[in-house]
Protein backbone atom coordinates (compact mmCIF):
# COMPACT_ATOMS: atom_id res chain seq x y z
CA UNK A 1 0.00 0.00 0.00
CA UNK A 2 2.72 2.46 1.00
CA UNK A 3 4.67 1.69 -2.18
CA UNK A 4 1.60 2.45 -4.28
CA UNK A 5 1.05 5.77 -2.48
CA UNK A 6 4.65 6.78 -3.11
CA UNK A 7 4.37 5.90 -6.78
CA UNK A 8 1.31 8.15 -7.02
CA UNK A 9 3.05 11.03 -5.27
CA UNK A 10 6.03 10.97 -7.61
CA UNK A 11 3.91 10.32 -10.69
CA UNK A 12 5.92 7.48 -12.29
CA UNK A 13 4.34 5.82 -15.31
CA UNK A 14 5.15 2.15 -15.66
CA UNK A 15 4.54 0.08 -18.77
CA UNK A 16 5.09 -3.70 -19.04
CA UNK A 17 8.34 -5.08 -17.67
CA UNK A 18 10.41 -2.24 -16.32
CA UNK A 19 13.83 -1.35 -17.65
CA UNK A 20 14.96 1.69 -15.70
CA UNK A 21 18.48 3.07 -15.83
CA UNK A 22 17.45 6.74 -15.69
CA UNK A 23 16.68 8.45 -12.36
CA UNK A 24 15.69 12.01 -11.46
CA UNK A 25 17.83 13.43 -8.67
CA UNK A 26 16.14 16.69 -7.69
CA UNK A 27 12.52 15.82 -7.10
CA UNK A 28 9.40 15.28 -9.16
CA UNK A 29 7.47 18.37 -8.10
CA UNK A 30 8.78 21.89 -8.79
CA UNK A 31 6.73 24.72 -7.29
CA UNK A 32 7.00 28.45 -7.95
CA UNK A 33 5.25 31.54 -6.67
CA UNK A 34 5.18 33.81 -9.71
CA UNK A 35 4.46 37.38 -10.77
CA UNK A 36 3.39 38.93 -14.07
CA UNK A 37 6.15 39.33 -16.65
CA UNK A 38 8.86 37.62 -14.58
CA UNK A 39 11.15 34.78 -15.74
CA UNK A 40 11.92 31.84 -13.44
CA UNK A 41 14.66 29.28 -13.98
CA UNK A 42 14.70 25.63 -13.05
CA UNK A 43 16.59 22.46 -13.84
CA UNK A 44 16.14 18.72 -14.03
CA UNK A 45 19.02 16.58 -12.75
CA UNK A 46 19.21 13.24 -14.55
CA UNK A 47 21.51 10.29 -13.90
CA UNK A 48 22.13 7.24 -16.03
CA UNK A 49 22.68 4.45 -13.49
CA UNK A 50 23.18 1.86 -16.21
CA UNK A 51 26.33 0.45 -17.77
CA UNK A 52 25.70 1.65 -21.31
CA UNK A 53 24.87 4.99 -22.96
CA UNK A 54 21.26 6.13 -22.77
CA UNK A 55 19.31 8.61 -24.90
CA UNK A 56 16.63 10.63 -23.10
CA UNK A 57 13.91 12.88 -24.52
CA UNK A 58 11.91 15.55 -22.69
CA UNK A 59 8.48 16.89 -23.58
CA UNK A 60 5.50 18.61 -21.98
CA UNK A 61 2.02 17.25 -21.27
CA UNK A 62 -1.07 18.28 -19.37
CA UNK A 63 -2.37 15.96 -16.68
CA UNK A 64 -4.98 15.44 -13.99
CA UNK A 65 -6.02 12.71 -11.59
CA UNK A 66 -9.04 11.38 -9.72
CA UNK A 67 -9.63 9.67 -6.40
CA UNK A 68 -10.35 6.33 -8.13
CA UNK A 69 -6.64 6.19 -9.02
CA UNK A 70 -7.02 7.41 -12.60
CA UNK A 71 -4.14 9.59 -13.86
CA UNK A 72 -4.74 11.29 -17.18
CA UNK A 73 -1.73 12.46 -19.21
CA UNK A 74 -2.99 14.45 -22.16
CA UNK A 75 -1.85 16.57 -25.09
CA UNK A 76 -0.98 20.24 -24.46
CA UNK A 77 -3.86 22.66 -23.84
CA UNK A 78 -6.25 19.97 -22.60
CA UNK A 79 -6.19 21.69 -19.21
CA UNK A 80 -7.54 25.24 -19.22
CA UNK A 81 -5.07 26.11 -16.43
CA UNK A 82 -2.03 24.78 -18.25
CA UNK A 83 1.30 26.59 -18.10
CA UNK A 84 2.78 24.64 -21.02
CA UNK A 85 3.22 27.73 -23.21
CA UNK A 86 5.28 29.40 -20.48
CA UNK A 87 7.97 26.67 -20.29
CA UNK A 88 10.99 26.34 -22.61
CA UNK A 89 13.90 23.85 -22.36
CA UNK A 90 17.51 24.48 -23.31
CA UNK A 91 17.30 21.06 -24.99
CA UNK A 92 14.70 18.33 -25.35
CA UNK A 93 17.14 15.48 -26.04
CA UNK A 94 20.29 14.34 -24.23
CA UNK A 95 22.62 11.37 -24.41
CA UNK A 96 24.22 10.18 -21.17
CA UNK A 97 27.23 7.92 -20.97
CA UNK A 98 27.20 5.05 -18.47
CA UNK A 99 26.99 6.39 -14.88
CA UNK A 100 26.90 9.99 -16.17
CA UNK A 101 24.85 12.81 -14.63
CA UNK A 102 23.54 15.83 -16.49
CA UNK A 103 21.28 18.84 -16.00
CA UNK A 104 18.57 20.09 -18.35
CA UNK A 105 17.58 23.71 -17.74
CA UNK A 106 14.22 25.32 -18.33
CA UNK A 107 12.75 28.80 -18.11
CA UNK A 108 9.22 29.78 -17.14
CA UNK A 109 8.18 33.10 -18.68
CA UNK A 110 5.05 34.43 -16.97
CA UNK A 111 2.65 36.40 -19.21
CA UNK A 112 2.28 40.12 -18.57
CA UNK A 113 -1.38 39.59 -17.80
CA UNK A 114 -3.13 36.58 -16.26
CA UNK A 115 -6.88 36.73 -15.90
CA UNK A 116 -7.36 34.48 -12.85
CA UNK A 117 -5.26 34.02 -9.70
CA UNK A 118 -4.34 30.54 -8.54
CA UNK A 119 -2.33 27.54 -9.69
CA UNK A 120 -1.31 26.69 -13.25
CA UNK A 121 0.51 23.48 -14.05
CA UNK A 122 1.81 20.88 -16.47
CA UNK A 123 4.32 18.02 -16.36
CA UNK A 124 7.72 17.57 -17.94
CA UNK A 125 7.97 14.01 -19.20
CA UNK A 126 11.46 12.48 -19.06
CA UNK A 127 11.59 9.33 -21.16
CA UNK A 128 14.51 7.06 -22.05
CA UNK A 129 14.66 6.34 -25.77
CA UNK A 130 15.48 2.69 -26.32
CA UNK A 131 17.17 1.46 -29.48
CA UNK A 132 14.86 -0.52 -31.73
CA UNK A 133 16.56 -3.84 -32.46
CA UNK A 134 15.72 -6.46 -35.10
CA UNK A 135 14.31 -9.67 -33.69
CA UNK A 136 16.36 -12.84 -34.09
CA UNK A 137 13.39 -15.13 -33.44
CA UNK A 138 10.68 -13.70 -35.67
CA UNK A 139 9.95 -11.10 -38.25
CA UNK A 140 9.49 -7.54 -37.09
CA UNK A 141 11.06 -5.71 -34.17
CA UNK A 142 11.30 -5.96 -30.39
CA UNK A 143 10.38 -2.90 -28.34
CA UNK A 144 11.84 -2.71 -24.84
CA UNK A 145 9.51 -1.54 -22.08
CA UNK A 146 10.65 1.58 -20.24
CA UNK A 147 9.97 3.74 -17.23
CA UNK A 148 9.26 7.42 -17.79
CA UNK A 149 9.00 10.15 -15.18
CA UNK A 150 6.46 12.97 -14.93
CA UNK A 151 7.79 16.08 -13.17
CA UNK A 152 5.14 18.52 -12.02
CA UNK A 153 5.78 22.20 -12.69
CA UNK A 154 3.30 24.19 -10.60
CA UNK A 155 3.13 27.98 -10.81
CA UNK A 156 1.06 29.83 -8.22
CA UNK A 157 0.03 33.29 -9.40
CA UNK A 158 -1.36 35.89 -6.98
CA UNK A 159 -1.94 33.10 -4.46
CA UNK A 160 -3.11 35.52 -1.77
CA UNK A 161 -6.28 35.99 -3.82
CA UNK A 162 -6.79 32.26 -4.43
CA UNK A 163 -7.62 29.37 -2.13
CA UNK A 164 -8.22 25.64 -2.12
CA UNK A 165 -11.77 24.40 -1.55
CA UNK A 166 -11.68 20.88 -0.16
CA UNK A 167 -14.76 18.67 -0.41
CA UNK A 168 -15.31 15.09 0.71
CA UNK A 169 -16.38 12.85 -2.16
CA UNK A 170 -16.76 9.54 -0.35
CA UNK A 171 -15.74 7.48 2.67
CA UNK A 172 -15.36 3.71 2.54
CA UNK A 173 -13.73 0.94 4.52
CA UNK A 174 -11.57 -1.47 2.57
CA UNK A 175 -9.09 -4.25 3.31
CA UNK A 176 -5.78 -4.20 1.53
CA UNK A 177 -2.50 -6.02 2.13
CA UNK A 178 -3.72 -7.22 5.51
CA UNK A 179 -4.80 -3.77 6.71
CA UNK A 180 -8.22 -2.24 7.28
CA UNK A 181 -8.23 1.14 5.58
CA UNK A 182 -10.59 4.07 5.77
CA UNK A 183 -10.32 5.57 2.28
CA UNK A 184 -11.25 9.24 2.32
CA UNK A 185 -11.79 10.68 -1.17
CA UNK A 186 -11.13 14.43 -1.18
CA UNK A 187 -11.55 16.86 -4.08
CA UNK A 188 -10.02 20.31 -4.43
CA UNK A 189 -12.73 22.45 -6.03
CA UNK A 190 -10.74 25.64 -5.47
CA UNK A 191 -8.17 27.32 -7.71
CA UNK A 192 -5.02 26.84 -5.59
CA UNK A 193 -2.74 23.83 -5.15
CA UNK A 194 -2.51 22.59 -1.56
CA UNK A 195 -1.12 19.70 0.50
CA UNK A 196 -3.89 18.35 2.72
CA UNK A 197 -3.99 15.37 5.02
CA UNK A 198 -7.04 13.57 6.41
CA UNK A 199 -7.75 12.69 10.03
CA UNK A 200 -10.54 10.47 11.35
CA UNK A 201 -11.75 10.58 14.95
CA UNK A 202 -13.76 7.48 15.86
CA UNK A 203 -16.30 7.41 18.71
CA UNK A 204 -18.34 4.70 20.40
CA UNK A 205 -21.87 5.23 19.11
CA UNK A 206 -23.53 4.34 22.44
CA UNK A 207 -21.28 6.05 24.98
CA UNK A 208 -19.66 8.81 22.91
CA UNK A 209 -16.23 7.70 24.12
CA UNK A 210 -13.40 8.43 21.70
CA UNK A 211 -11.89 5.19 20.42
CA UNK A 212 -8.96 6.76 18.60
CA UNK A 213 -7.64 9.35 16.18
CA UNK A 214 -5.93 8.26 12.96
CA UNK A 215 -4.31 10.28 10.17
CA UNK A 216 -3.23 9.89 6.57
CA UNK A 217 -0.08 11.02 4.82
CA UNK A 218 0.01 14.55 3.43
CA UNK A 219 -0.46 14.62 -0.34
CA UNK A 220 -0.50 17.38 -2.95
CA UNK A 221 -3.87 18.19 -4.52
CA UNK A 222 -4.17 20.32 -7.64
CA UNK A 223 -7.27 22.38 -8.46
CA UNK A 224 -10.19 20.38 -9.89
CA UNK A 225 -8.61 17.04 -9.01
CA UNK A 226 -9.24 14.48 -6.28
CA UNK A 227 -7.33 11.79 -4.42
CA UNK A 228 -8.04 8.96 -2.02
CA UNK A 229 -6.37 9.43 1.37
CA UNK A 230 -6.00 5.99 3.00
CA UNK A 231 -5.92 5.73 6.80
CA UNK A 232 -4.96 2.56 8.64
CA UNK A 233 -7.67 1.68 11.19
CA UNK A 234 -6.69 -1.97 11.61
CA UNK A 235 -6.87 -1.88 15.41
CA UNK A 236 -10.53 -0.79 15.45
CA UNK A 237 -12.75 -3.84 16.24
CA UNK A 238 -15.83 -4.55 14.11
CA UNK A 239 -18.80 -2.43 15.15
CA UNK A 240 -20.84 0.65 14.23
CA UNK A 241 -19.25 3.98 15.13
CA UNK A 242 -19.71 7.69 14.83
CA UNK A 243 -16.78 9.49 13.26
CA UNK A 244 -15.55 12.98 12.49
CA UNK A 245 -13.38 13.30 9.38
CA UNK A 246 -11.20 16.39 9.08
CA UNK A 247 -9.19 17.53 6.05
CA UNK A 248 -6.49 20.06 6.88
CA UNK A 249 -4.12 21.77 4.45
CA UNK A 250 -0.66 23.17 5.16
CA UNK A 251 -2.14 26.57 6.04
CA UNK A 252 -4.34 24.92 8.69
CA UNK A 253 -7.56 25.48 6.74
CA UNK A 254 -9.85 22.71 8.01
CA UNK A 255 -12.95 21.02 6.57
CA UNK A 256 -14.95 18.55 8.64
CA UNK A 257 -17.60 15.90 8.06
CA UNK A 258 -19.65 13.81 10.51
CA UNK A 259 -20.33 10.23 9.36
CA UNK A 260 -21.60 6.91 10.65
CA UNK A 261 -18.94 4.27 10.18
CA UNK A 262 -19.41 0.50 9.95
CA UNK A 263 -16.31 -1.64 10.47
CA UNK A 264 -17.12 -5.16 9.38
CA UNK A 265 -15.66 -8.43 10.58
CA UNK A 266 -13.96 -9.72 7.42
Amino acid sequence: MIKRILLLLIFILQFGFLKASIVILNGLSHNYKVENGKVYKGKIEIENTGNKPQNVKLFLQDFSYKSDGTINYSVPHTNNRTNIDWIKFNTNFVTLKAKQKTEVYYEITIPNKISDPGSYWSVIMVEPVEDVKPSDSKQGINITSIVRYAIQVITDYDSEKAKPDLKFESVKIDREEGMKLAKIAIANNGNLYCKPSATIEIYNRKTGEKIGTFSSLEMGLLPYTSKSFPIDISRIPPDHYNAVIIATDENENAFALNVELEVKND
